[in-house]
């Protein structure tokens, strides 16, 4: 049987040492370990030409967004798994747009990690499970299929929040609270955590202060919330 050939760039050794264990212990996968400096990861992936080169958001010393865009301008053929806890929706887009397959998350189950290197290995795309469910995962497949060019309107569309939702998402990034909302829309506050919640799994977000950072710093909310009045119906 032909073995999966990977390369693990992880900076910790505990983690290194526990994923070599792990995977190797599978009779179809194989992996060696590279770290350090970006010469000596590039002349590991030229000696060993991996199939699949597993990498970790988090790494101490390196960018890792930059080290995946170097490794793909090299050896494009090669297919990419990006290693993290929680990563979050920019980090996701990101790294899908610079050429990473699939994403595992660190508190994964073994066999959620060895599938997710199986299917990558056979040319498929796999996102972090708490974005499968979300609306923002239709904005992540645009970019895997290539279609980030289409306009910043039309990736708002994909994310489809309501006019009431773009209101709250506006007073969140003002730092109102809940009951500050309620009181301005004239619902209730239990309406408004109802608002909430829906505005965190639409955007695969996971606080309030990520709302109000997406509020701060996307183009596309902007524009929309522009076109209608935070006390409008």
């Amino acid at each position: 049987m032909d073995k999966i050939r990977m390369l693990l760039i992880e900076d910790n050794r505990l983690l290194r040492e526990g994923i070599i264990s792990i995977i190797n212990e599978h009779d179809d996968l194989f992996v060696k370990t590279a770290h350090g400096t970006n010469e000596t990861i590039f002349k590991k992936i030229e000696g060993y030409k991996p199939a699949i080169i597993l990498i970790d958001l988090g790494l101490r010393n390196q960018n890792s967004l930059h080290l995946v865009n170097n490794i793909k301008k090299k050896s494009p053929d090669i297919h990419i798994i990006a290693m993290d806890l929680i990563p979050t929706q920019d980090d996701v887009y990101e790294f899908v747009q610079t050429g990473v397959s699939g994403f595992i998350l660190k508190d994964a189950t073994v066999s959620e990690f060895v599938k997710t290197i199986r299917k990558v290995a056979k040319g498929e795309k796999v996102l972090p499970p708490p974005l499968t469910e979300s609306l923002f995962t239709q904005i992540v497949t645009k970019a895997i299929n290539g279609q980030a060019g289409e306009s910043s309107h039309n990736l708002l569309d994909a994310v489809r929040l309501t006019r009431r939702e773009l209101q709250v998402v506006k007073f969140l990034s003002h730092g109102m609270t809940n009951k500050e909302i309620a009181k301005k829309l004239h619902i209730s506050t239990y309406t408004v955590k109802s608002h909430v919640h829906n505005i965190l799994e639409k955007l695969a977000l996971h606080s309030r202060v990520q709302i109000a950072r997406y509020a701060h710093t996307s183009k596309e909310f902007q524009k929309a919330v522009e076109s209608i009045s935070l006390l409008e119906e």
